[in-house]
């Protein structure tokens, strides 16, 4: 070896020796050997609440504040394989370095992950809290995180837009916002079996009526049409979306929906005045439906497809004056389709809210076929706005249901599967009864769910400053293959705009359509 590369080897060894030393002071920054410490029996007061639940072994790290007064502050990691983790710092904020904890959960798949919290107060002596203990699960979660953000109070689609979030990171990336396309309406995403390949999402046309919107489709990576639902049979475009697990059809629902504002108690709640449900046939371009679920004296909602295709989930509800909202109760239902054939079966009850006492929204049925989970709220569609809504769980095999595990005082709502079945995603208030929060809950194969965790985020104190909400998360595989600015050009673009088709097979009764084309006679 020569002199001169004997040297840069040198030099390499020096970096390599630089760089590991420069890692260890940011992870232990103002370190110091913690001999002496006065024990606490409880537990350390942290929010997020990351203390007795199930966490995912590729979670990004849960950062924290400590609601304990002291100088400085010291947390230690550990589990049964690998190396601890531990962090000091100046101020109450924990950062857990990203590299230490990746190796440590992904080392203790099934293991106990142990917190411990140590605090020194003014007089220099360290407290040491009792540790919390968490468990790292043997399943992944979907790697992202796919919702709508937008202000509290939104009277107007002034500033809202689809985020996707990388949940084995932290950052955040937009897909759409509506201040491209002149703060029109950008709402109900729809993925295909937690792919984000296939995308659907309604964007309504803004201020300046261009581009004139309509339900957005992108498949592997283009945007291949931007559709205007509306037909003879829904002059109201599709709303709530539902892709078919075969990828040939969305399922939807068309609604009018008004908004009453309140000036105490929950600040608001949305009802429709019509629904009905219908399917667009991506190939065809063809919207069909079944005078059974169109029916002018109910309101039909909330599309989700079986795991198999072979159901059509929705909730039923009379037609009643807007004026009579608290009484609003929706029923669970289902009814047959065969894709291929393009025919319906009957619809059929799978849970009365006569039976319940509650009305029932949002059914979403698990990947393996066998749970669906459902909001039930006292009234209304609209689980966001009323605090009384819970998550429940309904075995399909048995249809004994029972309430899930996850829910609290305020507001769960918007709930997904995560495509191995293991983890759930929800909206809930919980935090201030205002604010939807997006958390998480592990699902065990029998059903079970464990206590929920908030989204984890880069600053540990970020929500106590943000004032926007997060609705309609959806978990999916990967980041959406397609830039913000692809979609919008595929948004204005003219070539892709097209105009469904009403399938010339319906056959409606005595001449009639669906409720949102027929004027309902309304008593009081």
């Amino acid at each position: 070896m020569t002199k001169r590369r004997v040297g840069v080897y040198v030099l390499c060894v020096l970096g390599v020796l630089l760089v590991g030393v420069s890692a260890v002071w940011l992870l232990r920054g103002d370190a110091e050997t913690i001999d002496r410490f006065e024990t606490v029996a409880r537990p350390a007061k942290i929010h997020p609440d990351y203390a007795d639940t199930v966490i995912p072994p590729n979670i990004c790290p849960m950062n924290f504040v400590v609601d304990e007064p002291g100088e400085k502050y010291c947390v230690k990691l550990t589990s049964k394989q690998g190396k601890p983790v531990e962090v000091f710092s100046r101020s109450p904020g924990i950062v857990i370095p990203v590299k230490p904890w990746r190796e440590l959960l992904g080392q203790n798949r099934g293991e106990k992950l142990s917190i411990e919290v140590y605090v020194k107060g003014t007089g220099g002596v360290w407290r040491r809290f009792a540790p919390v203990e968490n468990t790292v699960a043997a399943e992944p979660i979907d790697a992202y995180l796919v919702y709508r953000e937008m202000p509290v109070y939104s009277l107007i689609w002034s500033n809202m837009g689809i985020y996707q979030r990388d949940l084995e990171g932290c950052d955040e990336t937009v897909i759409l916002h509506n201040r491209s396309f002149g703060h029109g309406c950008c709402n109900c995403h729809s993925f295909l079996a937690n792919s984000p390949a296939h995308l659907a999402v309604n964007v309504r046309k803004g201020r300046t009526g261009k581009p004139p919107g309509g339900l957005l489709i992108a498949e592997d990576g283009a945007v291949t049409a931007v559709v205007d639902t509306t037909t003879a049979f829904n002059r109201i475009p599709a709303i709530y979306l539902a892709w078919h697990p075969s990828g040939k059809a969305i399922g939807f629902s068309t609604n009018r929906i008004h908004q009453t504002f309140h000036l105490w108690g929950e600040n608001r709640r949305a009802t429709d005045s019509l629904s009905d449900m219908g399917v667009y046939l991506v190939t065809s371009n063809v919207v069909t439906t079944s005078p059974d679920i169109a029916r002018p004296d109910r309101l039909e909602t909330s599309p989700a497809w079986s795991a198999d295709g072979r159901w059509l989930y929705f909730c039923s509800a009379p037609t009643l004056p807007i004026e009579r909202y608290l009484e609003f109760r929706y029923d669970l239902m289902r009814v047959g389709y065969d894709i291929d054939a393009n025919t319906w079966g009957k619809p059929e009850t799978v849970l009365s809210s006569t039976e319940t006492g509650l009305s029932i929204s949002q059914p979403r049925v698990s990947p393996d076929g066998r749970w669906l989970v459902f909001c039930m709220a006292e009234a209304g569609g609209f689980p966001v706005f009323d605090r009384s809504s819970d998550l429940y769980i309904m075995d399909l095999t048995t249809r004994a249901y029972r309430r899930l595990e996850v829910n609290s005082e305020q507001a769960e709502s918007w709930h997904a599967w995560s495509s191995n079945g293991r983890w759930v995603v929800f909206s809930s208030k919980r935090p201030d009864g205002l604010l939807a929060r997006p958390y998480f809950a592990y699902v065990d194969p029998e059903g079970n769910a464990r206590k929920p965790f908030l989204l984890p985020q880069r600053d540990p104190a970020f929500y106590d400053a943000c004032v926007r909400v997060y609705n309609c998360p959806e978990l999916v595989t990967g980041p959406v293959p397609l830039s913000r600015r692809r979609l919008l050009r595929g948004l204005y673009a003219p070539a892709k705009a097209r105009r469904a088709t009403l399938d010339p097979a319906l056959a409606w009764p005595e001449g009639k359509t669906g409720a949102t084309t027929t004027s309902v006679p309304r008593t009081r």
